[in-house]
């Protein structure tokens, strides 16, 4: 991954993560739309350190008002009622779905999960609920108002954001609301209740990072800090925005963009798996219809008896020799390599891209040489493996 798209999707994440719109989800999104290789879970965990750091730079004094007042209340019995000792034990209550059906559902969300069809569907359906509920709900009850069960449904909600396009804060904010909690309220439990699972989530991605992960560990650090930066400014602006206004222009933003991918998807200008995984299962496809390189396939006048003369048999010998074409593939992206350049083939631009820019580029079989789309300038490119 280059610095350019680490600080694009870093962008991105900051801006996403506290607004219910699914920042995992537009980090899909915009690497598809770019072209770029799926940016993979490890660097969008990771990543998300970077603005629950924001969280609890913003949210500093309640958070060291829950961590000191539940740490005294283990040994002084009269600060076990107080309302900042119950919080700890709730968020720490309300964190336990979202780590269990993460642990067993790690396979599906590192794969299933992040098909692009998926994630324009739960941007559309989960954007219509947000704002249903945010119309018709009785927002009475405030954060002294959480009990056990509450704290636990509210746990249940952020589970949901396991799958891209639903939203940890609109699938949590959603929940809270539907409880009857207030908007400022329902967001700022929902901010605190992600601070266990994200760090944890973050630390356990931690050991893949690098190696045959897209992002490397360079390009994941670039993008946490700028996605810290810019989450803590959206988050100080939600804050305020949701004291006096509804959660409508996210719904109708979130909808909107469902819409948008589910037709590009359609048209065939996203690639709806659009990352190495994606790539790699179209290759193996691809060599499996062709078999071995000049077999004919059977038909089914093989077992009638031919009265025609037997082909020459000379003739099959051909095989050994075709096989050396066997497209090659490239074991980062899983997309075919092109013989000519030696470069990996974007399948979903057709362009091909060079590993060690992170970008397509154009390519001059004439010359041989490169151009890089940033510079414009021309260079001799070097090949995969």
């Amino acid at each position: 991954m280059s610095l350019i798209e680490a600080i694009v999707l870093g962008l991105v994440q900051g801006l996403t993560e506290f607004l219910p719109i699914s920042s995992s989800g537009h980090l899909r999104v915009v690497s598809a739309f770019f072209g770029w290789p799926d940016p993979g879970a490890a660097f969008t965990a990771v990543s998300q350190i970077g603005t629950e750091l924001a969280v609890v730079i913003y949210f500093r004094q309640r958070i060291w008002a829950i961590l000191s007042t539940w740490t005294r209340s283990l040994f002084v019995r009269d600060l076990r009622g107080d309302i900042n000792a119950r919080m700890g034990w709730y968020v720490i209550l309300g964190t336990i779905p979202i780590v269990v059906l993460g642990l067993l559902l790690e396979d599906q969300i590192e794969s299933v999960f992040r098909d692009l069809r998926l994630v324009a569907l739960n941007l559309i359906i989960f954007g219509v609920l947000l704002g249903v509920v945010d119309r018709y709900s009785r927002k009475h009850r405030e954060l002294e108002d959480l009990n056990v069960p509450r704290g636990m449904a509210f746990g249940m909600f952020q589970a949901l954001a396991l799958i891209p396009g639903v939203s940890r804060s609109g699938g949590t904010i959603t929940g809270g609301m539907l409880l009857g909690f207030k908007r400022k309220d329902a967001a700022e439990y929902a901010f605190l209740l992600a601070l266990p699972a994200v760090f944890g989530s973050g630390v356990y991605k931690l050991t893949d990072i690098g190696g045959d992960e897209y992002a490397g560990w360079g390009a994941t650090l670039v993008g946490t800090i700028v996605a810290g930066v810019v989450g803590f400014v959206v988050i100080a602006w939600l804050m305020k925005f949701i004291s006096t206004h509804s959660f409508m222009p996210f719904v109708y933003y979130r909808v909107g963009l469902g819409i948008v991918i589910l037709a590009m998807v359609s048209w065939g200008v996203l690639d709806p798996q659009g990352g190495a995984e994606s790539q790699a299962g179209r290759g193996e496809i691809v060599a499996e219809e062709e078999g071995p390189a000049g077999e004919a396939p059977e038909t089914g006048s093989a077992a009638e008896p031919s009265t025609a003369p037997s082909p020459e048999p000379t003739e099959p010998a051909a095989p050994p020799a075709e096989s050396e074409e066997t497209p090659r593939i490239d074991p980062t992206t899983g997309w075919e390599i092109d013989p000519h350049s030696g470069l990996p083939r974007n399948p979903a631009t057709g362009l091909l891209h060079d590993p060690d820019l992170g970008m397509d580029v154009d390519y001059d079989r004439e010359t041989g040489l490169a151009t890089n789309p940033m510079t414009g300038e021309r260079y001799d490119p070097v090949p995969v493996g």
